[in-house]
């Protein structure tokens, strides 16, 4: 059974900066494409970042490019969301996710993390 448990969310000023993390377990990722996403309150679910497993190639969202970077950590088998330069727009619940490389669709996700930037 996979599982993603993300942590590391919590209260920041704007400006500052939150390191999310999602642990990752139930099957071997290699090959597979590992995602974040956000949701705040009252809107949909968006597209933050994505990185391969195996290729650690990483794509972002327009909102977050050059504040954000997603890396992992293969002996951990944990992924990282490093935000910087936060604004009160970035507060969301922020999840994990994961699908097959060749995939369009996200099949697993975390229950997620709460980020709050106050002004």
């Amino acid at each position: 059974q996979v599982q993603l448990v993300e942590s590391g969310g919590g209260l920041v000023q704007a400006g500052g900066s939150l390191r999310l993390s999602c642990a990752a377990s139930g099957r071997t990722f290699s090959g597979y494409i590992m995602g974040w996403f956000r949701q705040a309150p009252g809107k949909e679910r968006l597209f933050v970042a994505r990185i391969g497993w195996t290729t650690g190639i990483t794509y972002y969202a327009d909102s977050v490019k050059g504040r954000f970077t997603i890396s992992r950590d293969n002996a951990k088998n944990t992924v990282y969301l490093q935000m910087n330069s936060l604004k009160p727009e970035d507060t969301a619940v922020y999840f994990c996710a994961t699908r097959p490389a060749g995939s369009g669709s996200f099949d697993y996700m975390g229950q997620g993390t709460q980020v709050t930037v106050s002004s």
